[in-house]
């Protein structure tokens, strides 16, 4: 049965193959990547390698990208890795291991210094190098505004207009944190938006800035990410997203939103892992942001 397989890699300008990885992730997590079309497309340094059979169908893969972070202020050139998976009437052979050997050579020719992913089975990966890192959201009472704010206006990715304007904020946007986080990561900051009915999108105009965030009740709130030029203080966006907010949830480190909260473990589906990065270098607790989720 193996020997029918057909080993593709780069295949993302075949429509056909990428459909085939979309049907693939589809039955296995129940989630359809394929929306990415209609939201400007997959990431355009995206390196899947998978197996495919006479018929087309994608049976196994695994992809790499470039995903450059900010480490306590330095830019560092990350691979991360997604898109993992194997039917379950191809599992067993041997297929992922070489699927992962590919993606993680193809890394370590490019010159990527780290790597990052998200995964519930981190066993599978500590072989290679890569360890748990543990994630902390941050929490306290919303500071107040200096001045006056205009009301956010609220954002639809459905509508042209909308989806381009987060595409701007997103192109040319400020890393949310200097202690951790994405220097760029449109395609799953939409993906993400758009998986989740919850989050909202909201648009600070004075700031030229984007709010990814969920009300909690009457009087908290969840900040999710923010896509700006140069991130608005937390007191200035909550003011700008509703007068009745007290606490915030904050999902990222917050040392640009001159605020500080207390930082809480957070505990999630999958772990977040890294190779390549020093310990020394991950002391100050973080969590990468939810719409940077891959």
């Amino acid at each position: 049965m193996l020997e029918a397989l057909t080993l593709r890699e780069g295949y993302f300008g075949d429509p056909a193959a990428f459909q085939a990885l979309a049907d693939l992730l589809q039955d296995i997590f129940g989630i359809d990547i394929s929306h990415q079309m209609k939201l400007g497309g997959p990431d355009p340094t995206s390196m899947p390698f998978g197996y495919f059979d006479p018929s087309g169908r994608c049976v196994a893969n695994f992809s790499a990208f470039s995903m450059p972070l900010v480490v306590n202020g330095r830019v560092v050139r990350a691979a991360g890795y997604q898109s993992g998976a194997v039917r379950p009437d191809y599992r067993g052979q041997g297929l992922y291991r070489t699927l992962m050997k590919r993606a993680f050579d193809w890394a370590e020719r490019g010159g990527f210094e780290a790597g990052i992913l998200l995964t519930d089975k981190p066993g599978l990966y500590e072989p290679y190098g890569f360890r748990t890192i543990p994630q902390f959201k941050f929490y306290g009472a919303v500071p107040q505004a200096d001045l006056p704010v205009p009301r956010a206006r609220d954002l639809d990715l459905k509508q042209t207009a909308d989806l381009h304007m987060v595409q701007m904020a997103l192109d040319t946007r400020q890393p949310v944190s200097e202690t951790f986080s994405v220097v760029r990561q449109k395609e799953m900051f939409l993906l993400n938006a758009h998986f989740d009915p919850d989050i909202r999108l909201s648009l600070l105009a004075e700031d030229d800035a984007v709010i990814a965030w969920k009300p909690q009740g009457q009087t908290s709130l969840q900040i999710l990410d923010v896509a700006a030029r140069n991130v608005p203080p937390l007191g200035h966006i909550v003011a700008s997203l509703g007068p009745n907010f007290q606490n915030a949830e904050v999902f990222f480190p917050p040392d640009r939103l001159d605020w500080k909260g207390a930082a809480r473990p957070h505990q999630g589906d999958c772990v977040l892992m890294v190779r390549g990065l020093e310990p020394a270098s991950l002391t100050q607790p973080f969590m990468l942001s939810p719409l940077a989720d891959f």
